[in-house]
C-alpha cells in the first residue's frame, strides 16, 4: 500500500513539464515568472502545473513583496526515496 498521498504524488510526477519544473526548481527558489519565461506556454497553463505540484506537495510557495517564489519540498522526495529502497535487493 502507497502512503497517503503518494498517488497524487506520482500523478504529479508522470508529466514531463512538471518533472521539468522540479529539475529547474533544484538550484533553488524561483519566482512564476522565471519558471513562464523558459516554457512556450501561457501563464495560466503553467499556473496549473505549478497546483498540481502543489497539491502533491512536492513544492511549497513563499511570498516575498509582490512575487511567489516556488521551492522543492525535500521531505517529499526523501519518503519517496525512503519508500522505493523497500524495493532493494540487500543480497548482493
Amino acid at each position: 500500500e502507497l502512503p497517503m498521498g503518494f498517488q497524487e504524488t506520482f500523478k504529479a510526477l508522470s508529466d514531463g513539464v512538471r518533472r521539468e519544473i522540479l529539475l529547474m526548481l533544484r538550484d533553488g527558489k524561483k519566482s512564476a515568472g522565471e519558471i513562464v519565461s523558459c516554457f512556450d506556454m501561457t501563464n495560466a497553463t503553467v499556473s496549473y502545473h505549478l497546483s498540481i505540484l502543489k497539491k502533491a506537495g512536492l513544492i511549497t510557495e513563499e511570498k516575498e513583496k509582490n512575487f511567489i517564489f516556488y521551492k522543492l519540498n525535500t521531505s517529499v522526495f526523501e519518503d519517496i526515496m525512503m519508500w522505493f529502497a523497500q524495493f532493494q535487493d540487500d543480497q548482493k
